[in-house]
């Protein structure tokens, strides 16, 4: 039987943006780093060489991402209005556009060497998109995908209502190494989405939503780490170190 992958998890709060951010870099570089210097090795020994992955949870203080593709017209704020409300903002190396991240919020950044998985981008995101419709199925909550919108969904029961996002999703790879991830509104305070585009999506039929907000009740952080913890190592077939 063949190994399965090996992840390091790690979760922590209060991180900076940047912070969180360098930490991410750090291990995606020596995935990266490892790759090329196998390529050096006798094929026999090469094969015999493992990666450690990483998936890391964190809570972020108040921040606004930029992904490489949006714009910055989707901050509906000033440069000021950021600094009087200590919110960060930053560009980064994602896909899509503008989102935000803050506390109650879980963003998670799974970094894999793709190439022990499946080197297929599209499969990938849909997996991600899997884990959180998953997770959310165990609290009565129906998560969804929306026809070319990246994401996870709760789709309107009615005319009348929106459909209502409630994890956004963005990754970039490099050698096929992956970085960035998702963030999924928990107990999120969704205020702080009225200050931007979300996603670059303006479309009137459109929000933003949290498991709170669907349930009418504050959920636990520490279970809902635990459930997708669990979800992740199922779905994409990994051990933990």
């Amino acid at each position: 039987m063949a190994q399965l992958p090996q992840v390091r998890y790690r979760e922590y709060e209060g991180l900076t943006y940047q912070e969180a951010w360098d930490l991410q870099t750090a291990c995606h570089n020596e995935l990266k780093s490892n790759k090329l210097a196998w390529r050096a090795l006798p094929e026999e020994e090469r094969l015999l060489k493992r990666q450690v992955h990483n998936l890391i949870f964190c809570e972020h203080g108040h921040v606004y991402t930029l992904g490489k593709s949006g714009s910055k017209d989707h901050l509906l704020i000033t440069d000021q209005d950021l600094k009087k409300e200590k919110i960060e903002f930053h560009k980064i190396n994602r896909g899509g556009d503008i989102t935000y991240h803050g506390p109650g919020q879980l963003t998670g950044y799974p970094i894999l060497d793709m190439d022990e998985f499946y080197s297929d981008i599209h499969r990938y995101v849909r997996m991600l998109e899997e884990c959180i419709i998953l997770l959310l199925a165990e609290y009565g909550i129906a998560g969804d995908r929306i026809e070319d919108y990246t994401g996870v969904w709760i789709k309107a029961s009615k005319d009348d209502q929106p459909h209502r996002k409630v994890c956004a999703i963005g990754v970039h790879l490099s050698r096929w190494v992956t970085m960035h991830g998702f963030a999924l509104n928990v107990n999120t305070d969704l205020s702080y989405f009225n200050r931007i585009i979300p996603c670059g999506i303006d479309d009137a039929d459109k929000t933003v939503t949290s498991i709170s907000a669907e349930l009418g009740k504050k959920v636990s952080m520490v279970e809902v780490k635990a459930r997708l913890k669990s979800i992740f190592a199922a779905k994409f077939e990994f051990q933990y170190i």
